[in-house]
């Protein structure tokens, strides 16, 4: 007799990670339930997956009351906002989904007696005193800046986990992901990869905000779920980082675009928007030793395969504005 198919439950599944995740374990065998509203998800990401017979979709936001029949073997809760565009027309949701939305998809693990791997960031460690950033750092968050519903939701989301860990006995993985990039981000999503490669597409200056000095460490989607996989499947429960510990300043990052794009425009200077974190690297010295994982994919390769992802979307889509009419409650 064949082993019967995982089933997989994956929130934010029309999203950017969600649907390379999506693809991941469709690929790995398993029957995959996407869920994701769509308020910042793209049903362009998952389509080529509608018409096979181990993926399902569920239209539906996770901070209401989630029902899925059947068992399920895994959730991975990557439902939320992401990017400070995002989260700053909608605070409230954004502090829903991973507070209202953990809450419902951990009460929903323990009844199928699942386990569980929520989305955690590397904004939980704020605009760190530590560096590189280790999990064992606390993090300098700013709970009421701009930020903060971002920030702190995923604070909370980690502790809401651990506790139902702790006290039910729960399967749970958390994964703390720092600055990932590749095919399928929305170009107007506000971070400074698509940002970059959308002015460059464009004919545009690039935008610096800051004097340019602030790191970032970016990390190819590839690698990313790579190592989401093996936490999934390890025993290990803490957080883990993981994430390209390659630190770049975004002034040279934005060479690296210049270089990339052939792009003769300049680049511009801007104030630094509150709290921005100025250094952002992961140690993954947990990661290398639990699960066998580093990063594979160096830069110029990554940047290579997402710059010809963006160079292949119709002038309607290089130019299109951000018209979605959000829900504020």
């Amino acid at each position: 007799m064949s082993t019967p198919r995982k089933r997989v439950l994956i929130t934010g599944a029309a999203g950017f990670l969600g649907s390379h995740l999506c693809d991941r374990f469709i690929a790995e065998g398993c029957h995959v339930i996407g869920m994701d509203n769509l308020i910042t998800g793209d049903l362009k990401n998952i389509e080529h997956l509608m018409k096979l017979e181990h993926f399902e979709f569920y239209h539906h936001d996770v901070s209401k009351f989630v029902f899925v029949p059947g068992e399920l073997d895994y959730i991975l809760h990557f439902a939320s906002p992401a990017s400070p565009i995002d989260y700053l027309k909608i605070p409230i949701q954004t502090l829903k989904v991973s507070s209202l939305g953990t809450h419902n998809l951990l009460g929903l693990a323990r009844v199928k007696k699942a386990r569980i791997l929520v989305a955690s960031t590397s904004e939980v460690y704020g605009d760190p005193t530590v560096h590189p950033q280790t999990e064992d750092y606390w993090g300098n968050v700013n709970p009421i800046g701009p930020r903060g519903v971002y920030d702190e939701a995923k604070r909370f989301m980690e502790a809401m986990t651990m506790a139902y860990h702790t006290y039910h006995g729960l399967e749970t993985r958390i994964v703390r992901i720092f600055n990932t990039y590749g095919p399928r981000m929305r170009l107007n999503d506000g971070r400074v990869l698509p940002a970059f490669i959308g002015q460059a597409l464009r004919g545009e200056d690039l935008t610096i905000f800051g004097d340019g000095s602030q790191t970032r460490s970016f990390c190819f989607v590839d690698d990313l779920v790579e190592g989401i996989y093996r936490l999934l499947m390890s025993d290990y429960t803490g957080p883990v980082n993981v994430g390209n510990p390659q630190e770049i300043t975004i002034g040279d990052f934005a060479e690296e675009i210049i270089k990339l794009t052939g792009t003769s425009q300049k680049v511009v200077y801007h104030p630094l928007p509150q709290d921005d974190p100025k250094q952002r690297q992961p140690d993954i010295t947990l990661a290398r030793q639990l699960l066998g994982w580093e990063p594979k994919v160096d830069r110029a390769e990554g940047l290579r395969r997402t710059y010809d992802y963006f160079k292949s979307l119709t002038r309607d889509e290089l130019y299109k504005k951000d018209h979605r009419q959000f829900d504020k409650k």
